[in-house]
């Protein structure tokens, strides 16, 4: 695992634990679907450049 694997799966993590936090605070939904969206991304791009460095 390099670092930007790293890097990229930190940011989706925190992205999740934002997107709790808003959901408490009773935000708005989309804001919490954009949060959702970029979480996963995230954590997608992360996963998957893990991947490519195995194969």
């Amino acid at each position: 695992m390099n670092g930007m694997s790293t890097a990229l799966i930190l940011v989706g993590l925190f992205l999740v634990g934002g997107i709790i936090s808003f959901a408490k605070q009773g935000m708005p939904k989309g804001v919490i679907v954009l949060l959702g969206i970029g979480a996963a991304m995230a954590l997608t791009a992360g996963v998957m450049r893990i991947e490519s460095l195995w194969s």
